[in-house]
């Protein structure tokens, strides 16, 4: 099992490809929050709902200070295509070889459909302008944690 990262920790420093092929770096994104998301793979259905979902709050998170990213294995041309078709307003990082995955503690066994299978774990994280990790959300839902998300940095009342 994937170590997991806990409030407090230093998030694992990245540097990947968006979906227009330039690379982000956390480090670059210090000064501000930034919420980390990482899903199955882009345009299958729940994995929309929740890109969907971030678009829809990305103006509040925004204006709260936080950066959204979502990150996948998909290449760069499949963010894209999923960008530009569901009209996602931010960043979709390629993470093809899970490295930022494993560092997360967001890739590792899990069931699907009665099988044990080893593959992403839907995760969210909240990390704060210092590059450390506010939240950790193992296992999250495709709907609602979204919501959940919000409250959890104050843009909703609990």
């Amino acid at each position: 099992m994937t170590e997991r990262l806990s409030p407090g920790d230093a998030a694992p420093d990245f540097t990947l490809l968006d979906q227009d092929d330039r690379q982000v770096s956390l480090r670059d994104l210090r000064g501000a929050g930034v919420v980390l998301f990482f899903y199955p793979a882009a345009m299958t259905p729940g994995c929309t709902t929740e890109a969907c979902d971030f678009r829809d709050s990305l103006a509040p998170l925004q204006a709260a200070g936080y950066t959204v990213l979502g990150i996948s294995r998909d290449d760069t041309a499949t963010l894209r295509a999923f960008r530009e078709r569901d009209g996602l307003t931010y960043d979709l990082v390629s993470d093809p070889d899970h490295a930022v995955h494993t560092a997360y503690g967001a890739w590792g066994e899990k069931m699907n459909y009665g099988k044990l299978v080893e593959g992403v774990l839907r995760s969210t994280f909240v990390i704060d302008a210092e590059g450390r990790i506010e939240h950790a959300l193992y296992n999250v839902k495709a709907t609602g944690h979204v919501a959940r998300i919000r409250k959890l940095v104050g843009l909703d009342a609990a």
